[in-house]
């Protein structure tokens, strides 16, 4: 990914976790980007952060950041049911959006926050790193190149034991495994199956609030490729994906939070049953994810239009709230 040769000035919408070990980082390692402003409801905090990473400003508000007139770009990293209200007050502000998934609280949002922004004329793109990783774009250079043969199944599993006082358990709030992790695994399957799903089959067991804890969906895809999506908040930690191809298979482990030295397991069948080669590891650049992803929507800022693989989100949210209409009707 070439990065725009104009430095990107950031303002950043809260002092969330994901800032902090993701965006931050990533704004830091990145080709051209400058974090130049962070808000929070809390001055002290803000202030603290700006110390802690020599950040020129901090302010007691996020109107204050929208307000400043250095910054281009900023990053919503703040609860689901917050990203509409800020993405459109930050369009309102004349700055382009990156905001963190899921991209809002329901398809009807997400929908709502495309158009304003585009009338606005500022880009907006969903925080999904992992396709920016330099992993991922080989990947997907091997499965277009049929070494694989043709892709026929996208598996993923992503999971974790969450806190029970974890705000992602609110429904009201946009909670709910499917929401936080499960976006991962289908954002795998549209990814390479380069394609929206046809039909949808999902199954939930929902906790007494009434956010899905583990789910599991089946998706067809045109051209004969099936996506098998599972996610929890009630199952160990489990982060993998997996593309089967008519002539072998991609295993890819610690798939979106990928170590310093990322690498995918290959193996190809020679329709020997009896074969004894071994599979294959493929070893990737290992550079921060995060800062692909900032240099990307740079990129998308410089040309006035989002560049593969980055998108809005929309298209993303239509499928997650699909999938949870039928765990929801059995349909």
């Amino acid at each position: 990914m070439t990065a725009s040769p104009k430095p990107l000035n950031w303002g950043v919408l809260g002092c969330a976790r994901i800032t902090r070990r993701g965006l931050i980082p990533g704004i830091a390692g990145s080709s051209g980007s400058r974090l130049v402003a962070i808000g929070s409801r809390d001055m002290t905090t803000a202030k603290a952060w700006a110390d802690e990473f020599s950040i020129p400003r901090a302010y007691g508000s996020y109107d204050e950041v929208l307000n400043d007139p250095e910054v281009q770009a900023v990053y919503i990293p703040l609860p689901n049911e917050l990203h509409r209200p800020w993405a459109e007050r930050a369009a309102d502000a004349g700055k382009h959006v990156l905001c963190e998934k899921p991209l809002a609280l329901d398809a009807e949002d997400a929908e709502a926050m495309v158009a304003h922004c585009q009338r606005k004329g500022v880009i907006l793109m969903e925080a999904f790193m992992w396709p920016h990783q330099p992993r991922t774009a080989a990947i997907r250079r091997i499965v277009d190149s049929k070494a694989i043969g043709d892709l026929r199944l996208i598996r993923s599993s992503f999971s974790f034991p969450i806190d029970p006082t974890d705000w992602r358990l609110d429904p009201k709030r946009g909670g709910g495994a499917l929401w936080d992790v499960g976006c991962y695994g289908v954002s795998t399957a549209r990814l390479y199956a380069r394609a929206e799903p046809i039909s949808i089959l999902a199954r939930a067991h929902f906790s007494v609030s009434g956010v899905d804890m583990s789910l599991a969906t089946t998706l067809e895809f045109p051209d004969g490729v099936l996506a098998q999506i599972d996610c929890s908040f009630e199952q160990p930690f489990r982060c993998v994906y997996e593309l089967v191809g008519t002539k072998g298979v991609i295993e890819v482990p610690s798939a979106y939070l990928p170590p310093e030295h990322p690498t995918a397991i290959q193996r190809i069948d020679d329709g020997d049953p009896l074969s004894t080669d071994a599979p294959q590891t493929l070893t990737f650049d290992g550079r921060n994810q995060y800062a692909s992803m900032v240099d990307a929507f740079a990129l998308s800022v410089e040309q006035g239009k989002l560049v593969d693989p980055a998108e809005d989100g929309l298209a993303q949210m239509k499928t997650l709230e699909a999938i949870l209409k039928s765990a929801n009707t059995g349909r």
